[in-house]
């Protein structure tokens, strides 16, 4: 096994890029309104990441990708992603996926907001919607799941393959286009690795790697996401 020796420094340029991203959301989550259009919100989004520090944007060169409706439940490449014209509705699911860089530092963060009666419903248990309302408890749920199994040891295609039997055992299915669960932080995004079948490295094996299920139902119209960084602080899962 590989032994990762964590430098002090580069963990804190790892969480100041992380919190770029967080204190983002939580700036777009506090003035998003129906009416919006999702052009506007990701031009807000990029233009705050650059106000807290972001040189680039790492993930094709996109800061902020953010749907709504039914668009919740596509999955696409950042090659392929344009932002739609459309206006956020006075009941609506919104998910927002940031991806800020400073010095080839990444990082990565993703949630699903829900609105109702034209305000963000900041308490999951208090939305009303009850499809919604049980995605976002499902989300939480895979979270807790994750920090519950992996170790150092699980190898990158054990969490795939627990997880995804988790979701499907749940009532639910991942929606990723390529059907993986997250990926190794890297410096260049094509040295990535993934939370994939066949994947036989181990967690401990990386400094930081994120989860971020992306689920719905069967023939549902709507998807949600929540996404991390994760590392190991000594044999516990933490949070970045």
């Amino acid at each position: 096994m590989i032994n990762i020796i964590y430098d002090a420094g580069d963990f804190m340029k790892y969480r100041q890029v992380q919190n770029i991203a967080k204190d983002t959301f939580k700036y777009i989550k506090s003035i998003i309104t129906p009416d919006m259009n999702l052009c506007d919100i990701r031009q807000l989004c990029e233009d705050k990441m650059f106000e807290l520090g972001a040189d680039s944007f790492w993930y094709w060169n996109i800061g902020a990708f953010v749907f709504c409706g039914d668009e919740t439940a596509v999955s696409v490449s950042g090659r392929e992603y344009v932002t739609s014209d459309r206006m956020i509705a006075k009941n609506d699911i919104v998910t927002v996926d940031l991806s800020p860089q400073n010095n080839k530092i990444w990082g990565d963060f993703a949630r699903t907001i829900i609105i109702e009666n034209g305000k963000v419903v900041e308490n999951i248990e208090s939305i009303k919607n009850t499809e919604w309302r049980n995605g976002l408890l499902m989300q939480e749920a895979l979270h807790n799941e994750l920090k519950a199994f992996a170790t150092r040891d699980t190898t990158f295609e054990d969490l795939y393959y627990h997880i995804n039997n988790f979701i499907k055992s749940k009532g639910y299915i991942n929606l990723d286009f390529l059907g993986n669960l997250g990926h190794s932080i890297a410096k260049d995004k094509t040295q990535r690795i993934y939370i994939e079948k066949g994947n036989t490295q181990k967690l401990g094996e990386v400094n930081y790697f994120t989860f971020e299920p992306h689920i719905s139902v069967v023939g549902s119209l709507y998807g949600y996401k929540k996404e991390n960084i994760y590392y190991f602080n000594d044999n516990t899962l933490a949070e970045l």
